[in-house]
């Protein structure tokens, strides 16, 4: 019989969370530089913004997405702190390339690097976090985790910010600077944590892997919530990959360095409150209504998805920004429930591919789907409608995939009470 999860100690838990988070914020780093910096990309390669977005996207998830697959399989056997460590060697290494290459193609291939890098730092993570959580504090420690998508978008900011400010430094050198880091990490990693016990019965023991994937992948609720962040994200990654862009388009005179400044610190402190307020409030409102773990993420983006709307179209830099900042806190709400749900609704023996599976649709369809979507739309508008108006209407078609993502998170709401009663008494 496994020790129950209350029996590792308080702080040895959350250093593990920590380091776990410090992971995921490198992942980010490496993720997001790409669209901090491509302005200058855009401005010494001779891109087009068609270019740009498979950059930002497709060229990063083709292979993150499938590749988590095969590694989550692994992770579901084998030392998941093992893994996490070699993917966090191999990203950051492919970040740190990405400063030498030459051209659009050499670019390319250490995007694909990266992605190929990075689709061994999630899922093991999550399968960590659930053996060292129970089910009533997982929202909760999936939220903590999750603080390293809005630490490691402000670091990569204010790391642009701190090297272009010497005014002799480019986009390469931040590309090296942000990624040789995370091979330090991934030492620390490696050296000060222990992988830790399952926490599986007997009958999940012994259950077959393909069972439990199958049993996975016939509960409503888990998709739900996958289809529901999947629509989400595709807009999200989109806003984020491109929002530089916008912002140097509209307001050509602006001071870059300051704006990278302002991103940093609101994404270090208000999409991280967003984040964390998420996870906090869905422990919290579910053991009262289960439903809230999907009702909360589909009221925040009621909220914040007509603020963005709002911004694109304003000729005030304030209420732009404004704008962008409350469709990005809002967006944080949906991390900590979405990721909680998706460890909760799985067999014990295989949460790390449910993760993986989780975030093969997310992934493949949002990451890749939604930079690329846009950057597509806006070379078409350009045509007609110049530089800048031509990223606001590739913008405006994000409405759809928001609208879809609130109706999904809305019914799943209404159904998640169920099929958290058929987890708990062992019926599915």
């Amino acid at each position: 019989m496994n020790p129950p999860v209350e029996s590792t100690p308080n702080r040895y838990r959350y250093y593990v969370l920590l380091m776990l988070t410090l992971v995921y914020a490198f992942n980010f780093i490496d993720r997001q530089i790409i669209g901090i910096l491509s302005p200058f990309i855009k401005q010494e390669l001779g891109l087009d913004d068609a270019q740009l977005g498979y950059l930002k996207g497709f060229y990063f998830a083709v292979l993150y997405t499938v590749m988590g697959i095969p590694v989550a399989w692994l992770a579901d056997r084998y030392s998941r702190i093992n893994i996490i460590t070699l993917s966090l060697i191999l990203w950051s290494g492919f970040t740190a390339l990405s400063g030498l290459a030459g051209n659009y193609l050499q670019l390319a291939l250490c995007r694909i690097g990266v992605g190929i890098g990075e689709a061994g730092g999630t899922p093991p993570a999550h399968s960590i976090i659930a053996d060292l959580f129970p089910a009533k504090e997982r929202a909760t420690a999936m939220a903590l985790y999750a603080l390293g998508i809005p630490f490691g978008i402000m670091l990569a900011y204010l790391a642009s910010a701190f090297v272009l400010s010497g005014g002799q430094a480019d986009w390469r050198s931040v590309m090296i600077a942000v990624g040789l880091p995370g091979v330090a990490l991934a030492v620390l990693l490696k050296f000060t944590v222990k992988e830790p016990v399952r926490q599986q019965s007997p009958a999940e023991q012994q259950r077959p892997m393909l069972d439990s994937i199958a049993q996975l992948l016939k509960t409503p609720c888990w998709w739900g919530m996958v289809l529901g962040i999947t629509l989400s994200s595709f807009a999200n990654y989109a806003v984020i990959g491109w929002q530089m862009d916008y912002f140097v388009r509209r307001f050509s005179d602006i001071d870059i360095v300051w704006l990278l400044i302002v991103f940093g610190v609101i994404n270090g402190t208000l999409y991280a409150l967003g984040v964390w307020a998420g996870g906090v409030i869905a422990d919290r409102w579910g053991r009262s209504n289960p439903g809230a773990y999907a009702r909360l993420p589909a009221l925040a983006l009621c909220l914040g998805v007509p603020a963005f709307l709002v911004a694109i179209h304003s000729d005030s830099l304030w209420v732009a920004i404004a704008g962008f900042t409350l469709l990005q806190v809002t967006s944080g709400t949906y991390f900590g429930p979405c990721f909680a749900m998706a460890q909760t609704l799985s067999p014990a023996n295989c949460r790390a591919m449910s993760t993986a599976l989780f975030f093969f649709v997310l992934n493949l369809i949002a990451l890749g789907g939604g930079p690329t979507f846009v950057g597509i739309l806006s070379e078409y508008y350009i045509t007609s409608h110049g530089q800048l108006n031509g990223l606001v209407k590739a913008f405006e078609w994000l409405a759809l995939p928001f609208v879809l993502s609130i109706l999904m998170f809305g019914w799943t709401s209404l159904r998640l009470p169920l099929d958290l009663e058929k987890v708990r008494r062992g019926n599915r």
